[in-house]
């Protein structure tokens, strides 16, 4: 299986969204957004380090129980791998191109075994909730990564869907934190950076807004 080795300008949209039904206040909407959002940047020591500071996939809410389907046709490649986090569950799949997508906070184990092939549109899985509660943040986590699992890319480039509609409904906010030494840097949904895990953050900005209070 071949490594991804597109460039980030030219990365293509070559996978589909993980749920099978339409977007809307009864199926699932556009949580946090991938990227150096504003969410991501005030924890960006504690919760994103690992992910050299931003929100390294792409959250989508939804009520615990939501079929989650697979975003293109691959191979399972682990099922509820601890050192990948997104607790309770999670699953792997590889796909034919060189990436890897990567699905969290579901709500039970995965009726999966490593090394089934899935199809995309497939049911892999059940939206969860990473407290525990179902009524506290139940989302899907979303990742796609190279082969080596140690870079994540910027989902929103390789994922076909209508972002900027997406972007207009939900409880998130949509800010990026501004470095206000370059104050265009990483303010775009599709602009974000790609990162590589157990890396220096990348967003320890000197001077920036929203203001910084750590």
């Amino acid at each position: 299986m071949a490594s991804p080795t597109m460039a980030q300008g030219e990365a293509r949209a070559v996978f589909g969204l993980p749920f099978a039904e339409p977007p809307g206040p009864d199926t699932w909407l556009l949580g946090q957004v991938y990227g150096n959002t504003t969410g991501a940047f005030a924890r960006r020591r504690e919760w994103y380090r690992a992910g050299q500071g931003i929100h390294f996939g792409i959250d989508f809410s939804a009520r615990c129980g939501t079929p989650i389907v697979a975003i293109g046709d691959g191979v399972v490649l682990k099922v509820d791998a601890p050192e990948h986090g997104s607790a309770p569950h999670n699953l792997l799949i590889a796909h034919p191109n060189g990436y890897v997508s990567l699905y969290g906070h579901l709500l039970e184990r995965p009726p999966l075994r490593v090394g089934q092939r899935v199809r995309r549109g497939q049911v892999i899985g059940l939206t969860g909730d990473p407290d525990l509660t179902c009524n506290s943040r139940p989302h899907l986590h979303l990742e796609i990564r190279d082969r080596t699992l140690g870079r994540a890319f910027n989902a929103h480039r390789l994922i076909d869907a209508d972002w900027d509609a997406l972007m207009l409904v939900g409880a998130f906010g949509r800010g990026f934190q501004r470095d206000l030494d370059d104050p265009r840097k990483w303010q775009s949904v599709y602009d974000q950076p790609d990162i590589r895990f157990g890396r220096p953050l990348i967003n320890e900005f000197r001077n920036t807004w929203p203001r910084d209070w750590n």
